[in-house]
């Protein structure tokens, strides 16, 4: 995210996992990272990833 480069696919759940917290909520954009057009990218692939299945709605 930090190089500029906005390469989110709801597919890559490793990448994903590292952009949510051990609850299941999206980390900030200063935690993360991103900027805007990222983030709201990144907030998409998750919710496409939990619809399918691939991501927890919540927590462990």
């Amino acid at each position: 995210m930090k190089e500029g480069k906005c390469l989110v696919d709801y597919k890559d759940v490793r990448t994903l996992m590292k952009l949510i917290t051990p609850q299941g909520k999206l980390y900030s954009r200063k935690r993360s990272g991103a900027c805007a057009y990222c983030q709201r990218r990144i907030k998409i692939a998750v919710k496409r990833a939990r619809y399918l299945g691939l991501l927890p709605f919540v927590g462990r």
